[in-house]
């Protein structure tokens, strides 16, 4: 029978035999997300200022490495210089200074850009069924007149819907497992939705920053992460934490979880554009981070505002991904296919695909 396992650098597994996961990542979710809470619960502005500072390019970098080489079939052709056209839009409207375009009018542009990207999404992968096709905008019609009429919510929900789509990516990454998914999923499901609902539902509110911590800062970012006609003191803060705690495990996914448990993704990627083969991402996304961080400390402002002009480009280039994935166009069934240092043969990770292979 062919063992679905995959092997990192060192020729270590990472994936047990017949396709199980082993007890070193689940414990390491649970232990990150345990921290992740206490820091979040105790000093959210801190930990959502610190750890953008620490991980924030290298994350944009690694996340850009997983999805280009993941999804090669989806970010290619046509389609994927039109995206690259609208994300570098949505660039330029972040960066535009408030003097030359007042600033709702940037918004409303990205709004629109953003809308655009779905929409040429859409367009690759329905056009051939027109019902689907006819649906699909009309959804993204009500969506987009929404979001024009609620800017600000718009951005609000943005930013945290950011931080959750890491489930839908673990979820496609969890087909290649036979045994152990249900376990794998339930837990990714505890620290995206179980976490964030008690905190929403004050239930956490006794171990919160207390009152004493709604500084300006505090305030400021508060702002920027809670609905508009819901921002008081002790709702601004359970929204900050959420936030706070969701980038950190948004971190823990793409720094950790899937550079070591997808090499199958980052040899695709590698393949793509070789400059970047071995360490040379890590090294990238270390050395603009130090800048950027040098940048921070300087000027938080401007680099706040650099930063999220430039993470434009991974955290747009999702959502069409994502949609493709949940219209059933995206990759197909997981595979781990050979890795450039593994040597190892491919397999599917999916029982059926297996089967299929050994009866050929």
């Amino acid at each position: 029978m062919a063992i679905a396992t995959v092997e990192g650098a060192a020729g270590r597994p990472l994936a047990g035999p017949a396709g199980r996961l082993g007890t070193a990542p689940l414990a390491g979710f649970a232990l990150a997300a345990a921290a992740a809470l206490v820091l979040a619960l105790r000093a959210p502005a801190g930990l959502a200022v610190l750890g953008l500072a620490a991980f924030g390019v290298l994350h944009n970098v690694l996340e850009l490495r997983y999805v280009a080489g993941r999804f090669a079939a989806v970010l290619a052709g046509p389609l994927l210089r039109l995206l690259l056209v609208l994300v570098t839009g949505i660039v330029c409207c972040r960066l535009v200074p408030p003097a030359l375009v007042p600033h709702p009018v940037a918004q409303g542009a990205e709004i629109v850009l953003a809308y655009g990207l779905l929409a040429a999404a859409c367009w690759s992968g329905l056009r051939r069924r027109p019902l689907l096709l006819a649906g699909s905008g009309v959804v993204l019609a009500v969506a987009s007149a929404a979001s024009m009429a609620f800017p600000a919510y718009h951005f609000v929900v943005l930013a945290h819907l950011h931080n959750v789509v890491p489930l839908l990516f673990l979820w496609e990454w969890s087909r290649r497992l036979v045994r152990g998914r249900a376990a794998f999923l339930a837990l990714q499901c505890g620290w995206v939705l179980l976490v964030p609902g008690l905190l929403l539902a004050g239930v956490l509110d006794r171990w919160l920053a207390p009152g004493a911590a709604w500084t300006g800062w505090t305030a400021r970012l508060a702002a920027a992460y809670t609905p508009p006609g819901w921002l008081t003191p002790g709702v601004g803060l359970r929204f900050l934490a959420v936030f706070a705690f969701l980038q950190s495990m948004h971190y823990v996914v793409w720094v950790w979880f899937l550079p070591r448990y997808a090499p199958d993704a980052t040899g695709a990627f590698e393949r793509r554009l070789p400059a970047l083969r071995g360490g040379r991402a890590w090294l990238l996304g270390a050395v603009a981070g130090a800048l950027l961080a040098v940048l921070f400390a300087a000027d938080y402002a401007q680099g706040r505002m650099l930063y999220a002009a430039l993470a434009s480009y991974h955290a747009y280039l999702e959502f069409p991904v994502l949609l493709m994935l949940v219209l059933g166009l995206g990759a197909g069934p997981a595979a781990a296919v050979e890795h450039p240092q593994s040597g190892l043969e491919r397999t599917s990770a999916h029982p059926r695909e297996r089967d299929r292979e050994e009866n050929a």
